[in-house]
């Protein structure tokens, strides 16, 4: 089997990186692919975990771009023995290919891969503080950073729908945010705002 990894951070614009890895991950022969939104150096990719978890003896993992599979350089080396523990090939489209189908790996691509690793590494701390650096010249001139405050008036409508049964007791928070579609802590947000202006 022929799968396909498609991972873009949640900072990259919405399905367009996406779509491309997952063009070229389809032109490569991938025969199913995996996609993730999740941070390069995030400690934790499900979908990735999962991939490397159902992968079988003699299966190959295509990715786009080295730093698309992790931009930490240590969790690159956990990811490069999972796949030699495994026996499967990983091929980077237009880079490498390390195959370890045989449970063995050469020296030079494992070498090649870990440096390609340390300048995505390299890369994302760059760009974290050309990002701090904006935020605080920002902050300087007196813009405000980060999202907008909540409050009572943007609220989604389909709490206010389901307010009433909550708070007659027909149902509870976790039933009241199943309905919703948000999480328990949102919800608590939400309660905490409103019956704080009630109380105001």
């Amino acid at each position: 089997m022929k799968y396909g990894y498609a991972r873009c951070s949640l900072s990259e614009e919405k399905g367009q990186d996406l779509n491309r890895q997952i063009r070229e991950l389809k032109a490569a022969g991938a025969e199913k692919i995996i996609t993730e939104r999740e941070h390069g150096d995030a400690k934790i990719k499900q979908n990735l975990e999962m991939l490397l978890e159902v992968a079988r003896p003699g299966d190959t993992i295509i990715c786009c771009e080295v730093s698309r599979l992790s931009r930490s350089t240590q969790q690159l080396c956990e990811i490069i023995n999972t796949i030699k523990a495994k026996h499967l090939k990983l091929e980077i489209l237009g880079s490498i290919t390390i195959d370890c189908r045989n449970g063995e790996i050469d020296p030079m691509s494992q070498a090649f891969i870990q440096m390609s690793a340390v300048f995505a590494e390299l890369e994302l701390s760059i760009i974290r503080a050309r990002v701090k650096s904006g935020m605080e010249n920002a902050k300087s001139k007196g813009k405000r950073i980060g999202r907008k405050p909540t409050t009572k008036e943007n609220i989604p409508a389909i709490f206010y729908k389901h307010y009433p049964a909550y708070a007659s007791g027909q149902i509870n928070l976790s039933e009241f945010a199943r309905i919703c579609g948000l999480s328990r802590p949102t919800v608590y947000k939400y309660l905490k705002l409103i019956w704080g202006k009630a109380n105001s």
